[in-house]
């Protein structure tokens, strides 16, 4: 015995199932836009620490394990030369703030250093942002 007017369903209705799949996209973009804020660098302290934010800035660090990032992004330092580079190209009066790990060896902040010299950068900095005995 069949109902009348009922019939039995031949495809499935996905439109939960796009719903859904919207959300979750949503909710991947905002937290992976929201984990990218920066490398944690712990800083030396200073007495006198100055801020400099400015829109025509770029921030290098260095972490303790030798990585340099150039604004969050982990490059090599043929990469790093040449996107300073192509920043100079842009923004003549350019601003660099190097932000480098207590632990991190002399060396590795030299060779920024010396990459930022040889790029021609007019305007660098050292980032030292905790108060003494702050953390």
């Amino acid at each position: 015995m069949q109902i009348q007017g009922k019939k039995p369903y031949n495809e499935i209705n996905i439109t939960p199932l796009v719903d859904l799949t919207f959300v979750l996209l949503i909710i991947f973009i905002l937290l992976t836009t929201a984990a990218v804020q920066g490398i944690k660098v712990d800083l030396p302290s200073a007495s006198a620490a100055k801020t400099l934010d400015s829109p025509k800035s770029r921030v290098i660090a260095v972490a303790n394990d030798g990585t340099v990032s150039i604004d969050a992004v982990p490059v090599s330092m043929a990469e790093l030369e040449q996107q300073l580079r192509s920043s100079m190209a842009t923004t003549p009066d350019l601003a660099v703030i190097l932000r480098g790990d207590r632990a991190v060896q002399y060396d590795q902040i030299m060779q920024v250093l010396d990459l930022c010299s040889k790029v021609g950068v007019p305007s660098l900095g050292m980032a030292a942002t905790r108060p003494p005995g702050g953390a």
